[in-house]
């Protein structure tokens, strides 16, 4: 019986890591095929279509009125909203997969250095170390790769909005998955606030359907229902575990389908994100 319970976790972490990392991946395809408000838009759709079909039947209760709602509406507008508008405007600027992942991969260091009042050495050492790695791959993106500014600030915003939004979701305990339909749905709001000023074109096609499909149904509403029944399951280790996982995962699917290999320089960076987060996340002896 353990075993079997010890190979479920394991296969569900598993399957997470390969259909979060591939987020990033499937996402720089539907960009060639479509604008970036077009496909995010779309995607909110299909995911807010799935959750409204879902969350009934799996008998999860939409939060309260009142400042519950409203909490997670704000909540959703930045961590569903903005951080999916500047991860997709940085592809759509040529940030490559692989180069986001690695950015993206600071995020768990700071949210739980900020969220956590443990000022312990070893989480201050390992946020020193992920945010030299941050440095060394925007270092290497902008100064010797030629990735433009624009899309490295998107790319860092990005970042910046996950990490907000992650410490907001932090204290959503209350049946948390009951939140999901509105806070896509106050990211699909807020993409639409930008959608009359920004191109919106798409193309009925094989590159942006599959693609939309994935993001709308497999990582929004898949992917998302795996990391909570983990987070509930308590397999802490087992999520720990994802933050060094899913950088390597998607720089390696990134120069699998795309051919983009990460400089040695970024490389690197990417070795003092990871070290860093085993510090961070390093449990006290």
């Amino acid at each position: 019986m353990f075993i079997n319970t010890k190979l479920a976790s394991l296969a569900t972490t598993t399957l997470f890591v390969l259909l979060w990392s591939s987020g990033a991946i499937f996402s720089k395809w539907g960009l060639a095929h479509a604008s970036p408000f077009a496909f995010l838009l779309i995607r909110f759709l299909l995911a807010l279509i799935a959750l409204a079909v879902l969350i009934p039947m799996l008998g999860y209760k939409l939060p309260a009125t009142g400042k519950p709602l409203l909490y997670a509406a704000a909540t959703g507008a930045v961590l569903l909203g903005a951080y999916q508008i500047f991860y997709l405007l940085a592809l759509d600027l040529k940030v490559t997969p692989g180069v986001m992942a690695t950015i993206m991969g600071v995020q768990p260091i700071l949210t739980a250095v900020v969220m956590e009042r443990n000022r312990a050495w070893t989480r201050l050492f390992g946020l020193g170390l992920g945010l030299a790695g941050l440095i060394l791959v925007v270092y290497q993106s902008i100064g010797l790769g030629g990735m433009s500014m624009a899309g490295m600030l998107f790319g860092l915003l990005a970042m910046i909005s996950m990490t907000c939004g992650s410490i907001m979701q932090k204290r959503i305990t209350d049946n948390p998955l009951g939140t999901l339909p509105v806070q896509y749905l106050a990211g699909a709001l807020l993409c639409g606030v930008f959608v009359p000023f920004q191109p919106f074109h798409f193309e009925i096609s094989t590159g942006f359907i599959v693609p939309v499909l994935w993001m709308g149904l497999v990582v929004s509403v898949l992917a998302t229902f795996l990391l909570y029944r983990l987070i509930a399951q308590g397999n802490l280790v087992n999520v720990t575990s994802l933050f060094y996982l899913v950088p390597a995962v998607t720089a390696i699917m990134d120069y699998l389908i795309f051919g983009n290999r990460l400089a040695m320089l970024s490389l690197f960076g990417m070795l003092l994100i990871v070290v860093g987060l085993m510090f961070v996340f390093r449990k006290p002896s």
